[in-house]
């Protein structure tokens, strides 16, 4: 460690402030325009929180006990999943089950206390309590301790993982950007009949369709099987698909073609297209595609259904084969799907160019994020890592 890093309690580094929900039957204090975070809005693991499910008013605000964070402070969850960490990327309310942060003045820039404090998640979480749920207090920052640097040493650190982190965020914004292209695409073209207005339609069970395209089954393009357990298979670099996304890596695959990933259990609209060799965990199912070329096209069809509305589970949301293939799926001619496949075909391979890279970028902040933090390693001796990894 460093001589000129000075060790404090991260209570004394931090101010720490509450948040609070206003009341949930007084219509006048939602859904105004102020942001009002929970944990479900930050649990991605990404720097920069934008966005929220639910807003509230300036009466809201003032009404309740919740505070109003600046842009740049920080939000760790307090409450359940227990160090869930973000930086705010505007002003934003939050709830109880967390606590806003926002370094001392003079003692800590909040660039750098992101990090400071997403190298401590573990420590915090070790002093989690409660019965039913995990559970950190004010009290729990009393009793960590972190070594903390001169302000021109922090911005330096913070420099180098942000622009690892800010890398990451836009490759990120440039694959949702490019499924939404790939969605309006389809959209135009199979549910709008966009190219093909000028042509002749014909009824069918699903309305009015362009003359020669056809309706099947879901079972006619699509052979959907049952994911397995994956609790006894050994670590390795295959990724594990649940409703959630990737859960661990394995090092066996349970299928190794293009396949679109359906949950049975949970989060029903959560569907994967997956293009390297995977396993899924056995609540959800996995494809085998039937027809060429028609993957993408059946992914952004199944996209469009409301999968939930078919739910048949008493507690857990649940789908079953049967329901599956007996859905209505509209069919039109090859060459038309041909011709969608080769344009969205581009679009996933650059999706998977930046997922890839964004899997380098992860391990080499990971790998960098504790020795910075530490002084284990200075600025100097990876600034031409940085510059050649970005």
């Amino acid at each position: 460690m460093p001589n000129n890093w000075k060790k404090y309690k991260l209570s004394e580094a931090f101010d720490i402030i509450g948040g609070g929900t206003p009341k949930t039957t007084v219509d006048e204090y939602w859904n105004g325009n102020i942001p009002w975070l929970s944990v479900v809005d930050f649990n991605n693991d990404q720097r920069t929180v934008l966005n929220t499910e639910k807003t509230i008013t300036e009466l809201g605000l003032q009404k309740s006990s919740t505070k109003l964070l600046k842009k740049g402070q920080l939000i760790i969850s307090a409450r359940g999943t227990v160090g869930q960490l973000a930086q705010l990327g505007r002003d934003m309310t939050f709830n109880q089950s967390c606590y806003g942060l926002s370094g001392k003045e003079k003692l800590l820039i909040n660039d750098y206390g992101y990090y400071l404090l997403k190298q401590s998640v573990s420590n915090i979480q070790s002093n989690a309590h409660g019965s039913v749920f995990d559970t950190i207090t004010r009290n729990t920052f009393e009793n960590i301790e972190v070594h903390i640097p001169e302000i021109k040493e922090q911005r330096a650190i913070a420099s180098i993982l942000s622009a690892l982190d800010d890398k990451i965020e836009l490759n990120l914004q440039m694959n949702r950007t490019l499924e939404e292209m790939a969605m309006t695409l389809y959209k135009h073209w199979f549910i709008d009949f966009g190219p093909f207005q000028n042509g002749e339609f014909v009824d069918s069970e699903l309305g009015k369709i362009p003359k020669g395209w056809e309706v099947k089954r879901l079972e006619e393009m699509l052979e959907i099987k049952y994911g397995k357990d994956h609790k006894k298979l050994e670590s390795g670099n295959i990724p594990v698909y649940g409703s959630g996304g990737i859960m661990r890596y394995v090092n066996q695959f349970l299928y190794d073609q293009d396949s679109i990933l359906i949950p049975r259990k949970g989060t029903l609209s959560n569907l994967f297209y997956i293009t390297k060799p995977f396993w899924s965990v056995d609540t959800m199912f996995y494809t085998k595609i039937k027809q060429k070329h028609y993957g993408k096209y059946v992914f952004y069809f199944l996209k469009t259904i409301d999968l939930a509305s078919m739910d048949v589970g008493s507690a857990v949301p649940s789908l079953t084969t049967e329901l599956l293939k007996r859905i209505n799926t509209l069919i039109p001619p090859i060459f038309e799907i041909e011709k969608y496949d080769e344009i969205v075909t581009r679009y996933f391979n650059i999706i998977e160019s930046n997922t890839q890279e964004n899997q380098t970028l992860t391990i080499l902040r990971d790998t960098l994020l504790p020795k910075l933090i530490s002084g284990e390693v200075r600025v100097k001796d990876v600034e031409q890592t940085i510059s050649q990894a970005l």
